[in-house]
């Protein structure tokens, strides 16, 4: 199953990914956390595929509490390590799957995810219970690289991800990611692209199938197809290769109708209390 290859992958890129410089960039980093709007010290927010926590860490100082959801485990307790040692007391992390997500309906003010929807198989599931479990007037943000629309580029694309990373499902489109918070119910507040650049060899070991499908990514890098800026590689002398490529950037608002879950026991838990326990029933 998908969920087993992401397990794998991130229990082992863990470590990897909390101190990867792509990560923590000012791009990656510091423009999600300046495009959330009127946060205010009362408000609760949810951080979606957290990971480490490095959006829920940078998050905690502009809310009242964060609180990360993760499948992975190693991720979840790297985070609580990392939070605690940067004495972060408003920051919890809970164990949960991000395509059912164990809040109540409207029982949060804010929910984020950077760079997820590429692993799930049904992204715009994600984004309708980020949706639901916001308050109306609400906030979600949603943050993931882009692909072309064009039908061969795009399958290039996929390739070379899934060479490298074999949880990598697919990379969507701006119109189709605009698409999943409509559905959703949610109205566009703002939206932009933003090219980043990382390192390529921390990029391609970082996954796992990077050191064995090495060459084969070197040569379908070389054969990119013409018009496409995604995977661009730009070498200088010396110094590190760096691979380029776009993601893309949405805010949006939760109106006063609001979106429900048809999920059975969707509205039967609140907010957990403790980092370790899970949701707590009503």
């Amino acid at each position: 199953m998908h969920t087993d290859a992401i397990l794998k992958e991130f229990t082992r890129q863990s470590a990897a990914f909390n101190v990867a410089p792509v990560m923590r960039s000012a791009e990656t980093l510091q423009t999600i956390v300046d495009s959330m709007p009127a946060a205010s010290a009362s408000e609760t927010w949810l951080e979606v595929a957290c990971g480490p926590g490095l959006i829920s860490r940078a998050l905690a100082p502009r809310v009242r509490r964060i609180i990360g959801i993760d499948l992975t485990q190693a991720m979840l307790d790297l985070g609580r390590r990392e939070a605690a040692r940067a004495a972060i007391a408003n920051a919890g992390f809970i164990r949960g799957d991000a395509l059912q997500l164990p809040f109540a309906d409207g029982a949060l003010d804010g929910a984020v995810t950077r760079f997820s929807l590429h692993h799930i198989p049904v992204p715009g599931r994600c984004v309708a219970e980020m949706a639901r479990v916001v308050r109306p007037g609400g906030l979600v943000l949603v943050a993931d690289h882009v692909a072309t629309a064009d039908g061969p580029a795009a399958a290039w694309h996929q390739e070379i991800e899934r060479l490298r990373d074999p949880s990598h499902w697919a990379c969507l489109t701006p119109e189709a990611l605009r698409a999943t918070g409509e559905r959703a119910g949610l109205a566009l507040v703002s939206e932009s692209q933003i090219p980043f650049g990382m390192d390529y060899e921390e990029w391609l070991t970082r996954g796992t199938g990077g050191p064995q499908m090495r060459a084969l990514i070197d040569r379908l890098l070389a054969e990119r197809p013409a018009g496409v800026e995604s995977f661009r590689i730009r070498r200088a002398e010396g110094e590190p290769a760096t691979l380029h490529l776009r993601f893309w950037l949405s805010v949006w608002q939760r109106g006063a109708g609001g979106h429900s879950s048809d999920r059975p026991g969707a509205s039967g838990y609140t907010v957990p209390d403790e980092d370790e326990g899970g949701p707590r029933g009503k």
